[in-house]
């Protein structure tokens, strides 16, 4: 049965591939104009050219139509991590890959702790009865609102128990929200705490942590229609928001400390390897938690009693939020928790000249229930980058450098596949991976928004100027416009430069995280954003995708054409295009925000670490002219050009502690971390130090961050040198 279950499952995907590669090229879109002058960054004149030529190609290939195919066939059913689904998939995906020409196309399997639900249920007791449905409502105009394979309400990786207490209501679930319910005379020990998805964001499994910390019996997470509900616009299937009974699912894994399996925390779980017991996983909760629509949360809100929350707790609903302990609730959740295959696929085209130098793409492929927005939309786009290089493979065309592709498993639960994967593979990536270009989500909207270590910023907005937005605008016309939109939202400046384009301040949350945290290699991530008011619930579905994110899908086309173009870029490039006097205005930036915090400039010297600083940008400003020059010489030798692309690409790893964060020793990235929350942290070690004013570590961290940015300046004059030696 599971034989004709694959074979009948393959059909309508590898199907859709034969349709796709008759028609592939029968609407191709015009791309924008190039000067034939202009070189691209990296490139030689010469090999600029060839690059357009390559480039114009490849974006010739990518379709509305077929990646609306593609996206239909990934969003027909739920596919969880570990569900049979969600590994026919990756089974589809590998074939696929074999089909449009892919090389080397394999599939790791890591037996990870997985976290499914056997029985969720929420109840109220008094001062009413009322017993939560914990699912959502279908409806006619969507069918796959009716599968019957959804799963209702659960979070994953939430202990298992049963309790009756009281619940009183705290916010955010923010540590500061405690504190105000603590003045008000409510102790959340043995208590079950409602909090919601609100501004200011944090991760479900910080609020988590907070809730377990303070002895709270459990936690309950819900949906505010005013953060994306009816407050917001209109609500699905009317429009882009969530309805009534949308319930947002996740995981409360604690991988701000260790990211991935709980079980094997900094090793990978290959079939075999070593697992710690459960109760000693830092990563994993002690708290029973629940996620929640506001359907389901407004009896409970209406019924709270005790003290009237403040104006800045008050929500969406037609109410009067209180912050509780007169009603009270039975929670009662067991959840399996056993270890089962996750399963990554991986594929490649091998690079002409430097085979062992590698440009690394990736999106996950698990999703909670269909994945419209998260993470279909990117896997679609995915699956459209490698149909345009099994095209130019077709035609003879091959990178310099290898193109690995990977389609990752367990994101959702805790960053899991792609962390095991670069712990399996962690040597080799340190020395061979050029760059990591992550899609999570493709689209959920028009505006472009991207993340990068500041290195690649200059050449990721040249990029976007090659290429047409379906505005009409170029992409970096579009972009512009719509940064410069959000900016004046917030502070009412008139202008936006170039530099502010790309984001600097990178947090966790998807697949880049042991690529830049953990093993010290350059990360970007890519978006095309918008109203979104589905996210995770059963709702981000294909129906949601075609009416509300990306009707007639151009924006996932878009998507494919920036990501292979990049990834084709930063392959074919003979100098790597990393612009360090970018990085070294960002770090300045990082350096001067920690020196404004309360208590530091009178208990760190900064003034040393600002100096360096301040030789760093010299240095990647003279590396920029000599890199142009090394470019411009008309006897340019490739093969002269591999020390110095060597030494770019050991620059990021110059930024490893190998002692890691204090406290959290996995995450070992000097300038870059996330916190509890998700949210960016720049210079992790010094900041949280003196944010919890501990100067004796504040000292050593700011020492530790001077050295590391002199090892770079030494770094920067060797490569410079290499560089000249091209005159």
């Amino acid at each position: 049965m599971k034989k004709q279950a694959r074979f009948v499952l393959l059909i309508p995907l590898l199907g859709a591939l034969a349709s796709a590669q008759s028609k592939s090229n029968s609407k191709p879109q015009t791309p924008s104009a190039v000067n034939p002058e202009q070189r691209i960054t990296g490139f030689t004149a010469a090999n600029s050219a060839k690059q357009i030529e390559i480039e114009t190609k490849f974006k010739a290939v990518p379709s509305p139509e077929q990646a609306q195919k593609w996206h239909r066939r990934l969003t027909a059913e739920p596919h969880p991590s570990g569900s049979e689904r969600n590994n026919l998939l990756a089974r589809e995906i590998a074939d696929t890959w074999k089909m449009q020409g892919m090389e080397d196309v394999v599939i790791h399997e890591y037996d990870v702790l997985q976290s499914t639900p056997r029985e969720v249920s929420l109840e109220m007791i008094s001062p009413k009865s009322y017993r939560a449905q914990l699912r959502e409502e279908a409806y006619a105009v969507d069918p796959d609102t009716k599968n019957p394979r959804v799963k209702s309400a659960y979070t994953s990786m939430s202990a298992s128990g049963e309790v009756t207490a009281p619940i009183v209501y705290a916010f955010s679930g923010n540590p500061e929200d405690y504190e105000l319910l603590r003045k008000n005379g409510i102790d959340v020990r043995g208590k079950v705490v409602l909090v919601r998805y609100s501004n200011p964001y944090s991760y479900r499994g910080f609020k988590a942590l907070t809730a377990q910390r303070l002895g709270a019996a459990a936690i309950i997470i819900y949906s505010d229609p005013q953060e994306d509900g009816y407050q917001r616009g209109k609500v699905f299937p009317d429009g882009p928001w969530g309805p009534e009974s949308h319930i947002q699912r996740g995981a409360i894994t604690y991988d701000f400390i260790v990211p991935g399996d709980p079980l094997t925390p900094g090793w990978a779980s290959v079939p075999g390897a070593k697992q710690i017991p459960i109760a000693e996983a830092e990563s994993m909760p002690k708290i029973m938690a629940m996620p929640l629509s506001w359907h389901d949360a407004k009896p409970l809100l209406e019924n709270m009693g005790g003290p009237i929350a403040p104006k800045k707790w008050q929500g969406g609903l037609p109410i009067k939020y209180r912050m509780g302990g007169n009603a009270t609730v039975h929670v009662k959740i067991d959840m399996d928790n056993s270890v089962k295959p996750n399963y990554v696929v991986e594929a490649r085209v091998r690079g002409a000249e430097l085979p062992d130098e590698w440009v690394v793409l990736g999106n996950h492929r698990d999703a909670w229930e269909f994945g419209g927005v998260d993470p279909s939309s990117g896997t679609a786009s995915m699956l459209e980058v490698t149909r345009a290089l099994g095209e130019l493979g077709k035609q003879g065309i091959r990178p310099r450098r290898t193109i690995v592709v990977c389609s990752w498993d367990g994101e959702e639960v805790g960053l899991t596949g792609s962390t095991e994967w670069g712990e399996q593979f962690g040597d080799e990536l340190k020395k061979k991976m050029v760059a990591y270009v992550n899609v999570d989500s493709s689209t959920s909207g028009p505006d472009f928004e991207v993340t990068a270590v500041a290195s690649l910023s200059p050449m990721l907005v040249e990029l976007s100027k090659s290429l047409n937005d379906p505005s009409g605008k170029t992409l970096y016309e579009a972009w512009k416009a719509t940064a410069l939109g959000k900016r004046r939202e917030k502070s009412k400046q008139a202008a936006i430069s170039d530099a502010d384009l790309v984001d600097t301040q990178i947090g966790s949350g998807s697949d880049h995280t042991v690529f830049l945290n953990h093993l010290g290699r350059p990360t970007v991530g890519l978006t095309f954003d918008g109203p979104y008011g589905v996210y995770h619930s059963m709702y981000d579905d294909h129906f949601w995708v075609s009416h509300f994110g990306d009707p007639g899908f151009k924006y996932h086309t878009l998507m494919a054409q920036y990501w292979g173009v990049l990834g084709l870029r930063l392959a074919n490039a003979d100098v790597l295009p990393f612009d360090f006097e970018s990085y070294a205005r960002s770090l300045r930036k990082f350096v001067m925000e920690v020196e404004a915090k309360k208590g530091a400039a009178a208990h760190v010297e900064f003034k040393p670490l600002l100096a360096a600083v301040d030789r760093f940008e010299v240095e990647g400003r003279q590396l920029n002219v000599a890199a142009d020059r090394a470019l411009k010489a008309s006897d340019v030798v490739p093969g002269k050009l591999q020390n110095a692309n060597a030494g770019i690409m050991q620059v990021e790893s110059n930024w490893l502690n190998p002692d890691g964060i204090p406290g959290r020793p996995w995450f070992k990235h000097a300038l870059y971390a996330a916190r509890y929350t998700y949210a960016h942290l720049e210079l992790p070690g010094l900041t949280e130090a003196v944010e919890k004013a501990d100067w004796t570590t504040a000292r050593q961290q700011a020492r530790i961050l001077q050295d590391a940015v002199e090892k770079n300046n030494l770094l920067l004059r060797q490569v410079r040198a290499e560089l000249q030696k091209q005159k």
